[in-house]
């Protein structure tokens, strides 16, 4: 139990990309990691722990820190990871998720820096939470959109939580939903994939920006709801507009979950000034992005409604729809 041994984590790290814009990055014996910002104005922090998923779990917790690093308009730059291992893990299981991480990391653009490994009581599978850190000269977050705003939306939903089903509740799923169409929903993960990245950077390029959000746990629903409390403001949804992905109709509706509160990382929310919006929009698609309008920012009392005659209230979940399942 305990610190995994100095030369065991000295070979974790021999084949980690190495770090960009680090002065000393990650190695056994060294307390910290000392990084430089290379003139930039603002450092960019997140955290998030991985626990819904086991699979691969390394390279998800590199995206999904990657992803909010991107929604607050940064560069993915320095990621630290906490590795927690069960009781009997081996150095190869360790080594598994360091190649992961390592991946990860090629493909946002960052560096492995730091973090910590050790074989923790209690645990009965793998635990990876990270932190990523990034840099921008100009900054943005899910609390600057503003009424008159489009909502746009990325690849579709729910990306994420489709994957997750498809490998965490497989044996519940068999016989229920053909196997070629289990096989695509595991593979959502990286195909679209859950990284929203290079969605921000092409959205940022293309024009004026107001707010971006990662839709996670809470699904869309979930996610547009926080970006509208984070910003003051009220929306008119389109629902029929949402793309739900074929895979997310097939698996949640086996298991009869609604796909709008499913955790829909891979998407990626945005609040576009309407005369930047087509701009964006064709940005998006050119580089292979399906993208859509999802609806209209409002005013805060307007509340979040459907688009439509009757404008009801657009669905609410106290808790992700996953968590009905695992």
């Amino acid at each position: 139990m305990g610190k995994v041994p100095a030369d065991v984590v000295a070979r974790l790290l021999a084949g980690a990309a190495a770090p960009s814009g680090a002065v000393l990055g990650p190695g056994a014996g060294r307390d910290a990691a000392v990084l430089d910002a290379a003139g930039a104005d603002f450092l960019v922090a997140a955290s998030d722990p991985v626990t819904f998923a086991a699979e691969d779990i390394g390279w998800y917790a590199v995206h999904v820190n990657a992803n909010d690093i991107a929604c607050m308009g940064a560069r993915p730059r320095w990621f630290l990871a906490t590795v927690l291992l069960p009781p009997g893990a081996a150095e190869r299981d360790a080594a598994a998720v360091f190649d992961q991480i390592d991946r990860a990391c090629v493909e946002v653009g960052a560096g492995l820096v730091g973090g910590h490994t050790e074989v923790t009581p209690g645990l009965d599978r793998i635990v990876v939470a990270g932190t990523m850190l990034g840099v921008t000269d100009h900054w943005l977050s899910a609390g600057g959109a503003e009424p008159g705003d489009a909502l746009l939306l990325t690849k579709g939903v729910a990306i994420e939580g489709t994957s997750i089903l498809a490998r965490e509740a497989a044996g519940r799923l068999a016989g229920r939903v053909d196997a070629a169409m289990l096989q695509r929903a595991r593979a959502l993960l990286v195909l679209p994939g859950i990284s929203v990245v290079a969605d921000a950077a092409t959205a940022l390029a293309a024009g004026t920006v107001h707010a971006l959000h990662d839709p996670t746990e809470g699904g869309i629903a979930g996610g547009i709801r926080e970006l509208c409390q984070a910003s003051g403001v009220g929306a008119s949804i389109d629902v029929d507009a949402i793309a739900v992905l074929p895979e997310t109709e097939a698996l949640a509706g086996a298991l009869g979950l609604d796909p709008l509160g499913l955790i829909a990382s891979g998407a990626l929310l945005m609040a576009v000034p309407e005369t930047d919006a087509r701009a964006v929009l064709d940005a998006l698609r050119r580089d292979g992005l399906h993208a859509m309008r999802i609806g209209t920012v409002e005013p805060e009392a307007h509340g979040v409604r459907a688009a439509g005659a009757d404008a009801r209230p657009f669905p609410r979940f106290e808790a992700d729809e996953i968590t009905r399942v695992l």
